[in-house]
């Protein structure tokens, strides 16, 4: 079956180069335009372009899928199916009609569960304890075409959001590939998502990612491993900015936001328990134990942290 395959980030990877590994044939890939990154902020082309490029794939980079023009280079593709893995762009139903299996969606939720950009994130903030990864008819509708296939995961105690999404990113994958499988020979039928149990996952935002230090300690711990690695959990001290990495919950009880340094150890109160903090990474420094960070900026216990809005 000839496929061309949709994606743009390093989480599309899985499922690209499992596609490329099959027995289908991939004929070419769809990604974001190139874009600015890093410090230099020089344009940069996606992890899914560099990798169809070592493949050897015909790169399409259209701003936007509805440019007829692109639509145009789809079709001489003359693809039976187009695979998805986080392009980042929405599809209009001109291009979704052009090859005659549709688009497939790999999702990283178990549908109708965490429709949206950040199902993962939402999954450990929310405390679930099992999330998956789903293939779907691409649709108009938000995350809400009919389903071919899901797997199931575990959210282990301390996953982080990147922890899970790699895993999730390489089981589906797999997933990804025995629907194309399904598909070609019509072993495989499309079911309507179940109307109840539909939740969800919009962007978390920079802004959601900021710490409450009044929370209990188990909501915080959530949120802190959510938020890792994008967007980062903050919180303030002394008016400036500092990134939080995951926490664990300490049985010690201080006041909200208060801090307790010890040589080897910086904690900090909540609602409930305090947590001890992992790493952190002040503003303008790198990423260090909190411990190095309490001795180099001399922090004292009963000092608080989350006093101001901090520099960005």
């Amino acid at each position: 079956m000839r496929v061309v395959f949709a994606g743009t980030p390093e989480v599309a990877l899985p499922s690209l180069d499992a596609i490329a590994a099959s027995r289908h044939e991939l004929v070419g890939v769809v990604t974001r335009p190139d874009a600015p990154a890093g410090r230099g902020r020089r344009l940069a082309a996606s992890p899914v372009a560099e990798r169809a490029a070592e493949l050897g794939v015909p790169v399409l980079q259209p701003e936007h899928p509805r440019d007829p023009a692109f639509q145009d280079q789809l079709r001489a593709l003359q693809p039976h199916c187009c695979p998805v893995v986080a392009y980042g762009a929405l599809v209009p139903q001109s291009a979704l009609d052009i090859p005659p299996l549709g688009w497939v969606n790999l999702h990283f939720s178990a549908l109708p569960a965490w429709r949206g950009a950040a199902p993962v994130q939402w999954a450990v903030w929310a405390g679930d304890e099992v999330t998956g990864a789903t293939t779907f008819r691409l649709v108009k509708e938000l995350d809400a075409g009919p389903t071919f296939g899901v797997m199931t995961e575990r959210i282990r105690p301390r996953d982080t959001a990147g922890d899970l999404l790699e895993r999730l990113a390489e089981g589906g994958a797999g997933l990804l590939v025995a629907t194309l499988d399904g598909l070609e020979d019509g072993s495989l039928e499309a079911r309507p998502q179940p109307a109840d149990g539909t939740s969800y996952a919009p962007k978390i935002e920079v802004d959601d990612a900021q710490v409450d230090w009044s929370a209990p300690a188990v909501a915080i711990d959530r949120q802190v491993r959510a938020c890792t690695p994008a967007p980062g959990a903050w919180t303030t001290y002394a008016g400036e900015r500092v990134k939080l990495g995951p926490v664990l919950p300490a049985d010690v009880r201080l006041a909200p936001g208060e801090l307790a340094v010890g040589k080897h150890e910086v904690l900090v109160g909540t609602g409930t328990q305090a947590v001890r903090l992992g790493d952190v990474r002040p503003f303008g420094k790198k990423q260090m134990p909190a411990a190095d960070w309490a001795r180099g900026a001399r922090l004292v216990s009963g000092t608080t942290m989350g006093d101001g809005s901090g520099a960005v």
